[in-house]
């Protein structure tokens, strides 16, 4: 039996407080795919990113308790808190699955910052079929819907289905049956839905379930932010350039993320935000 060691970040952390735990581990070559699987399962948190050297930068997989995912922004930052601890303050490549992104760390007194740029984003209207059957498993009616914010699909490394809320109090009862989620996410390729609620143009309250992944909910999740970024973009939304979601409140873990949204039609999304050490553990691989 072999020894692995993961380090546990909160990533988009409220500086010493809540944030969406990642692990991160780095090795000299990546596990085997099973590996992984088994040491994300066992770590238990949303996503546990894996790193190994490659070329000018780092090859980066993540993976969730019950999947692998093409793109974790969260496990993202965590990463880059990490290897600013490790190597330095500085930008790094990351080698995806499919394409190639970087993260900005930076790490003083413990408490570390970190920005990525996200993979090219993308959105359209959701088909209103898809939007009826999601609306049945939270509970609510398309009044409750904010119609200045269409439902969509919207992508950033990953594929979301965005509904924007009217009503806070709406947003902060999200309730569903997480078994039937999961279905209808693996149904129709959904990585989370990205519920949100506009508090002001530039300021936004999210939740985001993660049940295709094993997970009820994620207290903050950065691929949704950079694929909301890009939504906004494409729908003409008063942003300013920048915006900042709370994630997690309603979870008793609250977390920030700031997104910076450039001018060009379907191009990254920086998504910034803090990062706190939890602990550093051996994960025992059979």
């Amino acid at each position: 039996m072999e020894t692995m060691n993961v380090a546990r970040i909160a990533a988009f952390s409220d500086r010493w407080q809540g944030g969406n735990p990642a692990g991160v581990m780095i090795a000299e070559v990546l596990p085997e795919e099973a590996d992984m699987q088994r040491i994300a399962a066992a770590v238990g948190y949303s996503e546990t990113a894996f790193l190994a050297p490659q070329g000018e930068g780092w090859r980066i997989r993540y993976f969730a308790p019950e999947i692998e995912v093409p793109f974790c922004g969260h496990a993202t930052i965590a990463a880059g808190a990490v290897l600013a601890t490790r190597f330095g303050a500085g930008t790094y490549r990351l080698f995806l699955n499919t394409g190639e992104i970087s993260v900005e760390g930076n790490s003083a007194s413990g408490l570390s910052t970190a920005a990525l740029t996200s993979p090219p984003t993308r959105s359209e209207p959701a088909p209103a079929a898809l939007v009826a059957e999601a609306l049945a498993l939270f509970g609510w009616q398309e009044s409750d819907l904010d119609a200045r914010l269409p439902p969509a699909w919207a992508e950033g490394g990953a594929r979301h289905l965005v509904l924007a809320l009217h009503d806070r109090n709406t947003l902060r009862a999200m309730q569903y049956d997480q078994a039937q989620g999961k279905a209808m996410m693996a149904a129709h390729g959904i990585t989370t839905f990205c519920l949100v609620h506009a508090e002001s143009p530039t300021r936004f309250h999210a939740r985001n379930p993660f049940a295709i992944g094993g997970v009820y909910e994620d207290p903050a999740t950065g691929a949704a932010a950079a694929a909301l970024g890009g939504y906004l973009r494409d729908i003409g939304w008063p942003h300013g350039g920048e915006v900042e979601i709370i994630q997690g409140e309603d979870m008793g873990v609250r977390s920030l993320l700031n997104i910076r949204i450039s001018d060009e039609p379907g191009g990254s999304i920086r998504v910034a935000g803090m990062a706190r050490p939890m602990d550093f553990t051996g994960i025992n691989v059979a």
